[in-house]
């Protein structure tokens, strides 16, 4: 066992990130689950369910590049430690909200200490994982994201009928303190791994400069022409990861139908899609790459064009009868925009040189998120009187556009195919 430990030691690795991204997920999901009956317990409106879900997301949006430049700065071992207790604390006092308004503000807490993990989890990758595998790993700890929005439903409706909603929330923020417990416990950098050998640590390190790297730069990030790309592209493409993960319980019980525990046997669907999107996204950009004859980088971009693609499912909303056909649409959908927000994540690590991953994470996570947090403002708006369906419809289109952006900016027209990545990237 120890020695296969010593020789796949970053696949370890990956599982602890993606353990992180899972509670990650639940402890954001909860509310979504239980919005049907939070709406009756503290009295609000649809449009003031938006403003909850919009503290989270403006929150998020605005602490992700900051989450990801303090990261970088100080390292990831204690400082995905330090927001992880937060998250599980901010999470924890969601139980003791009283009105929409107390519910915003914690929600606002939350969005601020969880913005780390997604920046936290590609800079494990791009320093635990050569490039040819990134695409890869990326998949995989964002299936993280996917099996915590799957698993949310049954827990969170079965610990809120058990008990109540508050218990729910203590419940599912307590899973955040053991997950930093536990990452500070067993992360460390390869450089200081103990049991990473010295065969796996040379695979790992393939290509990589030796030298002491500087300390990560914003202004050299946002004068790169390919961040504002990447970043276009999350600002058009996270609007609908959002809406699946806190207006899908509400749709399907004001305007389809369901009941919460009817929900519950079905919520999973949509996220386990999501899961299977995650691993086929990851492995499709090296089958571009490898078998096709595509650059590093366009074979990523043909990865997220594919999502993109399939993402036109869920677009489709209005033209269906029936609530499981209408939860099938979102599954195609959570498979199709996990499908490309994975590969996203990895074009970022190819773009950028590893001491500012974190932080180009975090901006573009930011735009990502600014885009959600207008998407659900306007769907606050407009869901009691247009309806849902054709909002979802604008989710198809916006992702057919990033794509179209991501060709024009980083798309690599000329020269023989590349296994290596960008210049920095490493």
């Amino acid at each position: 066992m120890r020695t296969h430990l010593r020789t796949h030691l970053r696949w370890y690795i990956l599982v602890l990130v993606a353990l992180g991204t899972l509670v990650n997920y639940v402890d954001r999901n909860t509310l979504g689950v239980l919005a049907p009956q939070l709406r009756e317990e503290l009295h609000f409106t649809t449009e003031q369910y938006s403003f909850i879900v919009a503290a989270f997301q403006l929150s998020y949006s605005l602490m992700q590049p900051i989450a990801g430049f303090f990261i970088d700065f100080i390292g990831l071992r204690f400082g995905y430690f330090l927001f992880a207790m937060l998250w599980g604390t901010a999470a924890l006092l969601h139980a003791f909200a009283t009105s929409w308004q107390g519910m915003a503000f914690f929600r606002g807490m939350l969005g601020i200490a969880e913005a780390a993990a997604i920046p936290g989890a590609v800079k494990t990758v791009s320093i635990w994982f050569p490039p040819k595998e990134r695409s890869i790993a990326a998949g995989w700890f964002n299936t993280g994201s996917s099996v915590g929005a799957m698993i949310t439903p049954p827990l969170v409706i079965w610990l809120a009928v058990t008990w109540d909603w508050q218990v729910a929330f203590l419940a599912t923020g307590a899973f955040a303190i053991a997950v930093a417990t536990i990452w500070v416990v067993f992360f460390r950098v390869p450089e200081k791994h103990p049991l990473l050998s010295a065969e796996e640590r040379e695979y790992i390190t393939q290509g990589q400069s030796s030298e002491d790297l500087p300390k990560p730069s914003v202004l050299d990030i946002i004068r790169n022409r390919k961040f504002w790309g990447i970043a276009a592209a999350r600002f058009l493409t996270e609007p609908a990861w959002q809406t699946f993960s806190f207006w899908i319980p509400l749709y399907m019980v004001s305007a389809r139908g369901m009941d919460i525990k009817q929900f519950a046997l079905f919520a999973w669907l949509p996220f386990l899609g999501a899961d299977l999107g995650c691993i086929v996204g990851g492995y499709l950009a090296p089958f571009f790459n490898n078998r096709v004859g595509m650059t590093l980088v366009n074979s990523r971009i043909a990865a997220i064009a594919v999502g993109a693609v399939c993402m036109i499912g869920p677009g489709l909303m209005g033209l269906v009868n029936g609530p499981i056909t209408a939860i099938l649409l979102f599954t195609l959908g959570g498979f199709a925009h996990q499908m490309l927000s994975s590969v996203l994540y990895a074009l970022t690590t190819d773009t950028f040189p590893k001491q500012e991953v974190a932080t180009a994470t975090g901006l573009a996570g930011m735009a990502g998120y600014l885009g959600g947090t207008i998407f659900s403002l306007v769907l606050g708006q407009l869901a009691n009187t247009v309806g849902y369906e054709p909002l979802f419809a604008c989710l198809s289109v916006f992702d057919l556009v990033a794509v179209a952006i991501l060709w024009v900016v980083l798309g690599e027209r000329t020269g023989p195919r590349r296994a290596a990545v960008a210049v920095g990237a490493e």
